[in-house]
């Protein structure tokens, strides 16, 4: 029983840091933009069809694929930042969030056209069997997703706080008015943190696509469950999106391993129900 309930949490948890990676993109272009972005969804399902076409089509190295397509993502998004976000800046939170629902209809058709309604699988390079370890299992697949997802939660918090221009982002987060100022490039970060935000989204989608199954609404279940994380840790919160996220994952996980895999997804709302019910600007908000 013990080993049983372990082994659900370390399943919890290695869910929990694609959770954590995809609600930190989304909470990151909210504190720093105000913009509620609606296709975050199908940033994370271009991410997965993205590396299913250069290993599928083109025959490009697994590990080099996932390089790509996180790339391609970041100028995609930076490019979707500057033709529709920065047109409607200063419009209000409801008019941005209009636009980002119209790009999410156009991403969802527009891999439905590319890609067609079937559900793809990324043939990965690592084996299916899994490693046991003590009294606990691992698919090799598993045990690099949680490792690159890691690593980049880690890389991410470490630019925000080390390197100039995410200083930079981090100056505008606080106060938008007084960065410009001091001779911060709003634009320039705009496009950057919309592009970087979507990224997350991007490697998230790429990796699980590869445990799963890649189709054009892979998406819709992950945006929602991003949001959960992030009201859950606190609208722009980076550190409450990445221990939400874990909490997310290891709620999913013991539900779906001791009572029933059926109400999974239910849990995480009844969660969102009960923090917003007793404190309703997150449980990590300041």
């Amino acid at each position: 029983m013990l080993n049983e309930f372990l082994q659900q949490i370390i399943n919890g948890l290695t869910i929990g840091t694609i959770y954590s990676l995809m609600a930190c993109g989304l909470t990151l272009i909210f504190g720093v933009m105000l913009v509620v972005n609606f296709a975050h969804g199908e940033f994370y399902m271009l991410g997965g069809f993205l590396v299913y076409q250069m290993l599928a089509i083109f025959r490009i190295n697994y590990a080099v694929s996932l390089i790509m397509s996180v790339v391609i993502i970041i100028l995609f998004g930076m490019i979707a930042e500057r033709t529709l976000l920065k047109p409607m800046r200063g419009e209000g939170i409801i008019n941005t969030a209009v636009v980002m629902i119209g790009l999410s209809i156009f991403l969802q058709n527009m891999a439905l056209l590319i890609w067609g309604p079937t559900p793809k699988r990324i043939v990965s390079p690592f084996s299916s069997v899994p490693l046991e370890i003590g009294n606990f299992s691992f698919t090799p697949l598993q045990i690099f997703t949680t490792a690159v997802t890691v690593l980049v939660i880690i890389s991410a918090h470490l630019f925000l706080r080390k390197a100039k221009l995410g200083k930079a982002i981090r100056a505008t987060f606080s106060d938008r008015e007084a960065a410009a100022l001091v001779g911060v490039d709003i634009d320039l970060v705009h496009s950057v943190t919309f592009g970087f935000g979507s990224a997350l989204a991007g490697i998230s989608g790429a990796l699980l696509g590869s445990v799963f199954l890649v189709f054009p609404t892979m998406g819709e279940l992950p945006i929602v469950k991003a949001f959960v994380v992030v009201i859950v840790g606190g609208m722009g919160n980076f550190l409450g999106a990445i221990f939400s996220g874990l909490m997310l994952g290891v709620v999913e996980s013991l539900g779906a391993g001791f009572i029933s895999s059926g109400y999974k997804d239910a849990l995480g709302f009844i969660v969102v129900i009960l923090v917003i019910l007793y404190r309703e600007l997150g449980l990590f908000r300041r």
